[in-house]
């Protein structure tokens, strides 16, 4: 089909080129998982942090779409998913933390992975992801161990790609430096005034890591609404959205959306079955600055 991006691979591994996230929809995270599933979506995207995800509802929206629940004639088995979740420093939390704060940092690591595969009822996860360092500037002695947990947990084969996010370009230079197992993804805010986060990107496309891009929409309402990414939308009679998650697809990132609207859920996906001219692309590149 015309525009159709296949899947990305990233040390060995397939990983869909959207994915749904699902922080912020307490009570409805279940009904919303369900419903990302049945619309198309493989990746699915959250964290064992109570204050912004339910990651229990996701395992059992996943579980029970497994069985057939949904009512899908082709529900996937969990080798057709791809399922991400992140462990979150204490700072990060609020009190329903899932480790215990006066454990070491390796072994906060390892109770909240194992709370993890018991959310998510499943033996390993796709994609395990440092939910942010522990400080704004550089990485501290903790961030590190916490890694070399990760790590641990990656050489048992209970995660196969291991990530972060909600980093600067200061700490994935350091990340990359002392890593035994290199990053595979970053996944962060993504704002069009600052360049949607060149210097990381680039970096990126240099140490092949995958860039997820998050608020892209949210994060980036007045640009939504430039004439630019209009014009685009009308020529190509797609919604302004729709440009801008197809933009994010051509430069090479995976987008997430946390849409809780079905009919958005079908129209995001439909930013993989049309192409943007090279300097659309580059139009919406200088957005900001434009």
């Amino acid at each position: 089909m015309l525009g159709r991006v296949q899947p990305r691979i990233v040390q060995g591994v397939s990983v869909p080129a959207f994915m749904y996230g699902t922080a912020w929809k307490e009570e409805r995270t279940g009904e919303l998982v369900q419903a990302a599933l049945g619309a198309g979506f493989r990746g699915i995207d959250t964290a064992n942090q109570r204050r912004h995800y339910v990651e229990a509802s996701v395992g059992e929206a996943v579980a029970e779409f497994m069985e057939g629940g949904s009512g899908s004639s082709a529900a996937p088995s969990r080798e057709d998913l791809f399922l991400q979740t992140k462990f979150t420093h204490a700072a990060g939390q609020d009190h329903r933390i899932p480790y215990d704060p006066a454990a070491s940092p390796g072994a906060r690591v390892m109770q909240s992975f194992e709370s993890s595969l018991g959310h998510l009822k499943t033996s390993y996860v796709d994609s395990y992801v440092l939910h942010g360092p522990s400080s704004r500037r550089g990485l501290g002695a903790e961030d590190l161990t916490v890694w070399r947990a990760m790590e641990q947990i990656h050489g048992e084969g209970r995660a196969r790609l291991l990530g972060v996010s909600n980093v600067t370009l200061e700490q994935l230079e350091i990340l990359e430096r002392e890593a035994v197992v290199k990053p595979a993804f970053v996944q962060n805010r993504c704002f069009a005034s600052m360049g949607w986060d060149e210097d990381v990107r680039r970096f990126c496309r240099a140490h092949s890591v995958l860039y997820q891009g998050f608020s892209l929409l949210t994060a980036n309402a007045r640009e939504l609404g430039s004439p630019i990414l209009r014009e685009i939308a009308e020529r190509t009679e797609r919604t302004s959205a729709q440009v801008v998650f197809r933009f994010a697809l051509d430069v090479g990132m995976i987008p997430l959306t946390g849409t809780s609207s079905l009919d958005h859920m079908k129209e995001d996906l439909g930013a993989l079955d049309f192409e943007l001219r090279p300097e659309d692309v580059r139009a919406v590149e200088r957005l900001a600055r434009s």
